[in-house]
């Protein structure tokens, strides 16, 4: 299964050279947020509006060495993955530029 996660090429760079990624929501949180296809747009929007900078990577549930949780910590019902731990980068299947359109809106790109 894919879920996916929005970085940026300075985060992207920085695991290169790490050998592993990991979010700063990893150490403040515990997790890796994510998202799957369908919710990755509205988590665009509602929280990277106006960011010229954005990757998309698409990870592949299978190959994370650290475990995945679907869950929803702030009492509603719409489940999103969180990765407990770094994302081994082998786990990452693709990744692209994501900008946003001239209206601020996001489009899935092309992988």
């Amino acid at each position: 299964m894919l879920i996916y996660h929005i970085s940026n090429q300075t985060e992207w760079d920085a695991a290169q050279q790490a050998g592993v990624y990991q979010a700063d929501s990893l150490a403040s949180e515990g997790f890796i947020h994510c998202s799957t296809r369908e919710q990755i747009l509205p988590v665009a929007l509602r929280f990277y509006k106006g960011r010229t900078d954005l990757l998309l990577l698409a990870i592949e549930t299978e190959r994370l060495s650290a475990p995945v949780k679907f869950e929803n910590l702030e009492g509603g019902e719409i489940l999103f993955p969180h990765i407990y731990g770094p994302l081994n980068l082998d786990a990452v299947a693709a990744r692209a530029p994501f900008p946003p359109q001239p209206d601020g809106s996001f489009q899935f790109p092309a992988f």
